[in-house]
């Protein structure tokens, strides 16, 4: 029987009242009677999300044949749910994602690698609220709505680029018209004394003025010194709180019925980011699949593990051999898949995954392109069927292990 702190869920799984996010009668999510976190649908049953971003109906097929239904082909492999998309979800009685794009509500700070709102600007708050009253509105009592993603076409400029330019080294390099550059600069100064001098000491850079800084980034040189990267840390923990905290404040002033997802992470952004991405301001993250939590390292925020897709480097360099064989390229990519969906059917803070693409893109090679479906229309059955059986046994997997964590 459930405790008085728990509510029955789906016959055999109860949330932890005290955990869940969300409100009644809407998708929610709620950590179970083992400690693990589930999305709770409308009708109050646990839910898995296996979604796919970008899917969009079918074009017509040559020869007069018939397009196929795209939310009857998501189905047919196993997933219940849409990712970020404008053309399928909701009129299908799938469940599905939404993105606000908060980049279009006002002054954008763009660059190799980098694309974010200018969350300096006095001006951002108020443009911010404007935005989610033109999105948000018209779906806040909608059933089928899972949530809100904030963005869907960030970039952080925090990935394993090296010898490249980050975010503080680009904000640094702005022109002066922008509010982030001030920001920047006073940042960095105000942490070594106000002198540009201990500024450059302390990075290990020549910097007679702050111009070096702006050719460095022109020239794509990054910095890269110990006392940079501790101080960009500082920066990025700075930009990403403000950027989650007015955005959720801005959503859940027009519709506070929705779990609120953060920005979609296309890409690795790092420990600084993915630090201010949780609650309060965000509900449930969407980390890369690659840059999921340790299960061991504290207090667990749920997420829904995104961008999966295993045409990787690190799926193509999983052993090499097999029973004595070696294995082909697809062989290594699909073991490697396999052990990672299972990883993350298994982490106590996974609420669901999102495959990151829909259809390949131009000049992707099958076997090795990212899509679900092939340019020509046909089914990419290198990924799909994987996918299908996984899909069938997901929720499985993770009821049973939870039952041993509870055990």
């Amino acid at each position: 029987m459930a405790q008085a702190n728990e509510a029955p869920v789906d016959g055999d799984v109860a949330f932890r009242a005290m955990t869940l996010r969300g409100t009644q009668g809407f998708f929610r999510a709620g950590q179970d009677a083992a400690g693990r976190w589930w999305l709770m649908n409308p009708r109050h049953e646990a839910f898995f999300a296996r979604c796919v971003h970008g899917v969009t109906p079918a074009p017509p097929q040559g020869d007069g044949a018939l397009p196929c239904d795209s939310a009857a082909q998501l189905r047919a492999w196993g997933f219940n749910s849409v990712g970020v998309t404008s053309g399928v979800g909701g009129d299908d009685d799938l469940p599905f994602l939404r993105a606000i794009d908060f980049c279009r509500a006002g002054r954008v700070v763009q660059a190799s690698e980098l694309r974010l709102p200018d969350v300096f600007d006095p001006e951002w708050p108020r443009q911010a609220m404007v935005r989610a009253r033109e999105v948000c509105g018209s779906l806040a009592e909608s059933r089928a709505l899972i949530g809100w993603m904030t963005d869907d076409t960030l970039a952080w400029a925090q990935g394993p680029r090296k010898g490249r330019p980050s975010l503080l080294q680009h904000c640094l390099s702005l022109e002066p018209s922008f509010a982030a550059y001030h920001a920047a600069w006073e940042f960095v100064l105000a942490l070594h004394g106000g002198r540009l001098d201990s500024l450059a000491r302390a990075w290990g850079v020549e910097m007679k003025n702050k111009e070096v800084v702006r050719e460095l980034t022109r020239g794509e040189s990054g910095i890269a010194t110990r006392g940079y990267l501790r101080d960009h840390a500082r920066w990025t923990r700075e930009f990403a709180r403000r950027y989650f905290t007015t955005s959720a404040a801005a959503v859940r002033a027009v519709d506070s019925n929705h779990l609120l997802f953060g920005c979609r992470f296309r890409d690795l952004v790092g420990a600084d980011v993915l630090a201010e991405c949780v609650y309060p301001a965000v509900d449930v993250a969407m980390p890369d699949w690659r840059e999921l939590p340790a299960t061991g390292a504290g207090a667990l925020h749920p997420f829904l593990a995104g961008e999966v897709c295993w045409v990787q480097e690190e799926f193509l360099r999983a052993a090499a051999s097999d029973r004595g064989r070696r294995l082909t390229s697809v062989e290594r990519m699909i073991r490697g898949a396999r052990v990672a969906l299972e990883r993350v059917a298994r982490h106590p803070a996974a609420i669901g995954f999102a495959w990151g693409q829909w259809q390949d893109e131009p000049g992707e090679q099958p076997p090795f392109a990212r899509g679900l479906l092939h340019v020509n229309g046909a089914e990419a059955r290198e990924h799909t069927e994987l996918l299908t059986q996984f899909n069938l046994r997901a929720e499985n997997l993770r009821r049973k292990f939870s039952t041993s964590i509870h055990e």
